[in-house]
């Protein structure tokens, strides 16, 4: 496989010297945790271009959990899928990427979702980025592309601090209306993790905390 130039790095960081950001450590599921837990997947779907685009959508507003906001294309593996083919076969139905587009870099270590009992694999891919990407009607508002530049800017990075209590890494992110949206919670952990295992990650002031937006804000915690 050759790996563009603009990814080598990330693909180099999802080997056996995988570096985790500090945010992301602590969310990792240890092995006695995973055998009582459910298994989740999401795809982490980045462009080959020189300065690469990340792939997010914003939930639909009308869902019982997790109702508009930012995330990655996934959602549970089936019997008998693998982590990747759960990936893959999730972003398809829900932004129509066909499957046989994209290569596959690697994943970042299982990580939890306490509230609901998963345990999720982040898998790292990436593709031409040629193509519409289609929203599913009724569970994908939209489809986000941000390039990495954006997302390290140290201008758009924060912290946030829910009321259970958690702290973790932000990004705000421009709509295409205009306004601003909000990542946060498992969606920007992972996001920290890729971006520092990439090699993208720029200094920010970690100490500077946002309140998170009202309609980001999910009826469980984070």
């Amino acid at each position: 496989m050759t790996v563009p130039e603009s990814l080598r790095t990330l693909a180099a960081g999802l080997g056996e010297d995988l570096v985790l950001s500090e945010a992301f450590r602590t969310r990792q599921f240890g092995p006695e945790e995973i055998s009582t837990s459910r298994e989740a997947a999401v795809l982490v779907l980045l462009t080959d271009a020189p300065d690469p685009e990340v792939v997010l959508i914003e939930r639909a507003a009308g869902l019982r959990k997790h109702a508009g906001q930012i995330a990655f294309p996934g959602g549970a593996v089936e019997a008998g899928e693998s982590a990747e083919e759960g990936a893959l076969r999730e972003a398809w139905e829900e932004i129509a990427l066909e499957p046989s587009s994209v290569t596959v870099l690697g994943q970042l270590p299982a990580a939890r979702i306490p509230v609901s009992r998963f345990h999720v694999h982040a898998v790292a891919a990436y593709w031409s980025g040629v193509g519409e990407l289609v929203p599913q009607p009724g569970e994908v508002a939209q489809v986000l592309r941000v390039r990495v530049s954006s997302l390290v800017a140290p201008q758009n990075r924060s912290s946030w601090r829910h009321a259970s209590g958690r702290t973790g890494p932000g990004f705000e992110v421009p709509d295409p209306d205009g306004a601003t949206l909000y990542v946060w919670g498992f969606t920007a952990y992972v996001l920290d993790a890729v971006l520092e295992a990439g090699g993208w990650t720029l200094e920010w002031d970690m100490e500077r905390y946002v309140q998170i937006p009202a309609r980001f804000l999910p009826d469980i915690r984070p």
